[in-house]
């Protein structure tokens, strides 16, 4: 389980395509404290740390996650946002993130805001995920506040230090972001739809 509050980028070192699979090389100044066989959010998605060294660490993703995530569109020297799993000792800096992608958005527009970002944002709410007016959204692996929320559509504000410290600066529009709708939404909507 995650929380959303990203602690460190990732640089992606070496893609590597075997059969199905993908494996990701990445550097982070986080490689010398992972162990194989750790969770970490990687832009929102949980991936498994399969090998390690002190300078980099290799993750593997299964065609599932390819195709329901944007990993698809990652290319060599792209950072990514990476938080490890919360300690049960520790604080919900964030909301409750499980680190499993319910599909992507696209970033609409970018409205610097003097201070400030504004990020407009679309998905196919055929999926029946929504989002609430004021309530929470992970966008690649970042825990955020909905609003301007409506079918399909929400807007998100990134404050100068989540810019600079996520992947958010990178973003441009028409990109595609990993969404992870609020857990409690989810569960609440099922309740209501009858399954």
């Amino acid at each position: 389980m995650f929380t959303g509050i990203v602690e460190s980028f990732g640089t992606i070192e070496k893609i590597t395509h075997e059969g199905s699979n993908v494996h990701f090389d990445l550097s982070s100044a986080l490689s010398p404290e992972l162990k194989i066989d750790q969770s970490l959010s990687h832009d929102g998605v949980c991936l498994t740390v399969v090998a390690v060294n002190p300078q980099q660490y290799r993750v593997t993703a299964i065609h599932e996650t390819i195709q329901k995530t944007n990993l698809s569109g990652w290319e060599v020297g792209k950072k990514v946002n990476l938080e490890r799993c919360m300690p049960a000792s520790g604080r919900f800096d964030g909301h409750i993130v499980q680190g499993h992608v319910d599909q992507t958005g696209v970033v609409k527009k970018i409205s610097d805001e003097n201070g400030s970002w504004l990020f407009d944002l679309e998905f196919d709410d055929a999926t029946g995920n929504v989002t609430v007016e004021k309530g929470s959204i992970t966008i690649n692996g970042t825990s955020l506040t909905c609003f301007n929320s409506g079918p399909g559509k929400f807007s998100v504000a990134i404050i100068p230090y989540t810019f600079e410290f996520t992947n958010f600066h990178q973003l441009q529009v028409g990109d595609l972001v990993n969404l992870e709708f609020d857990i409690v939404g989810k569960y609440i909507a099922r309740m209501i739809k009858g399954y």
